[in-house]
């Protein structure tokens, strides 16, 4: 089994939980953060993820923290700091369960990470580091991002890379694409939405191209409940995820790239061995699991609570008979 380090944003999701009858809207606590959840959707399978950002000394920090441990992340590289507040998104959905978000961000504890808070011995052994974004969004934090993934790829570790725009946390008020590109040249494993690719590609067809000689191994265009299109340096085509009813689909790309991650370390597919595992028959296998788990999360409220285990992911996979191969539970020492 591999070792998965998140990186990024823990944070609030203050869900709504509709109005009723003329009553103004109400919101209830939930952890989240799309790296915080995708550490969780590991963890949760039997992986081993640790989550490294930074809270603050506040009460959602101390509740971001316990949830994370509690869903069996390990977290010696969470830190804290008195110098900003725990960040917090509120999440309004609508009648299908698609959302909409106003983020209370910046200033934000999540932001104030640096590249000395990850000790040198956080990359001793070959693992995956994952990032998004969100830890994008400011100079500081950019060049941080940029620090760790280098810091990764030194030691020879498989980058994967969300790219999860919410471009109303940028200054401008639209994502950077120049940053998002420099960091999508520097990843092993893309995943992006239909929208995001609208965006980054500015109408050039070869974009996917492009970003499979620059380096990537294997990039993921999701589209919600439509195929998703999967491209490699050997090979492309597309799946159509299972169909259900949407209740929620706050982290159901997380859920999604956490079973593809989960998978991959549990069969150890390093940086090393990407390629030539993507020239075996595994591929599809693992993409109908993670899709599985991508369904499983939006079927159900919440962020952490929503991601499957072993026990949740089989049921699922059974009641919709869908075929999956779930590999046997294996942990680190």
């Amino acid at each position: 089994m591999l070792k998965v380090i998140c990186f990024g944003e823990a944070l609030v999701d203050m869900l709504s939980t509709g109005s009723d009858g003329g009553a103004p809207e109400q919101f209830r606590k939930f952890p989240g953060g799309a790296p915080a959840n995708a550490a969780v959707a590991v963890a949760r399978l039997g992986g081993a993820a640790w989550f490294a950002g930074m809270l603050g000394e506040d009460m959602f920090g101390r509740f971001l923290h316990d949830a994370l441990r509690d869903y069996g992340v390990r977290t010696d590289y969470v830190r804290f700091t008195g110098e900003a507040r725990t960040g917090l998104a509120f999440v309004s959905l609508d009648a299908v369960g698609e959302r909409s978000f106003e983020f209370y961000r910046p200033p934000a504890a999540d932001l104030l990470f640096r590249s000395e808070h990850l000790p040198d011995t956080a990359f001793t052994r070959e693992g995956i580091l994952h990032i998004c974004s969100n830890s994008l969004t400011e100079q500081g934090i950019a060049q941080v991002t940029e620090q760790l993934v280098q810091r990764a790829r030194d030691n020879g570790w498989l980058v994967s890379f969300d790219v999860n725009l919410r471009h109303n946390l940028w200054p401008a008020g639209t994502a950077d694409r120049a940053i998002v590109l420099r960091l999508l040249r520097q990843a092993d494993l893309v995943k992006m939405s239909r929208e995001e690719l609208d965006y980054l590609a500015e109408g050039d067809p070869e974009f996917v191209s492009t970003l499979l000689r620059q380096g990537a191994a294997l990039v993921l265009v999701t589209d919600g409940a439509r195929p998703l299109h999967w491209y490699s340096h050997c090979d492309r085509g597309e799946l159509l995820p299972p169909q259900v009813d949407t209740v929620d689909t706050t982290a159901a790309g997380d859920a999604f790239v956490g079973g593809l991650i989960y998978q991959l370390a549990q069969q150890r597919v390093g940086a090393p061995a990407i390629r030539a595992w993507l020239e075996s028959d595994a591929l599809m296998r693992v993409l109908r699991f993670a899709c599985a788990c991508g369904a499983h999360a939006a079927s159900m409220e919440g962020a952490f609570s929503s991601l499957p285990n072993q026990r949740s992911i089989r049921a699922f996979g059974s009641a919709l008979s869908c075929e999956f191969d779930f590999p046997n539970e294996e942990r680190l020492p």
